[in-house]
């Protein structure tokens, strides 16, 4: 099982419900396909680079997870059939980035309790 994470930007229309229910529903698409998932990071509600869809902001989520490669594309899929997604970007973590990713988890966690 390699490491990845997942980026996706949601329609910044959606309620809070709706945002979560959208993050859920592709958690589930992993954790059906054997997916093991590490972390989630809600970025909340950012400015787009350049608009997309005529829409100038979106909702922003980051999925730390471990899995098989035939899982990505699985999870795109389902990224591709959703119309709440603008964009999503998909990575396989190196040994070195994945080290990386701990430390910053460890740090946001150990300043959050502080």
């Amino acid at each position: 099982m390699n490491q990845y994470e997942t980026v996706f930007i949601l329609t910044p229309v959606l309620s809070d419900d709706q945002m979560k229910e959208a993050v859920n529903k592709f958690k589930d698409v992993l954790v059906k396909a054997g997916a093991e998932i590490i972390s989630e990071e809600n970025w909340g509600l950012k400015k787009l680079a350049y608009p997309i869809e005529k829409k100038s902001t979106g909702f922003y989520e980051l999925v730390e997870f471990k899995a098989a490669p035939e899982t990505i594309k699985k999870l795109e899929v389902a990224y591709r059939r959703d119309e709440r997604v603008l964009r999503y970007l998909t990575v396989k973590m190196e040994k070195y980035a994945a080290e990386y990713a701990e430390k910053r988890r460890n740090n946001k966690s150990s300043s959050k309790e502080a």
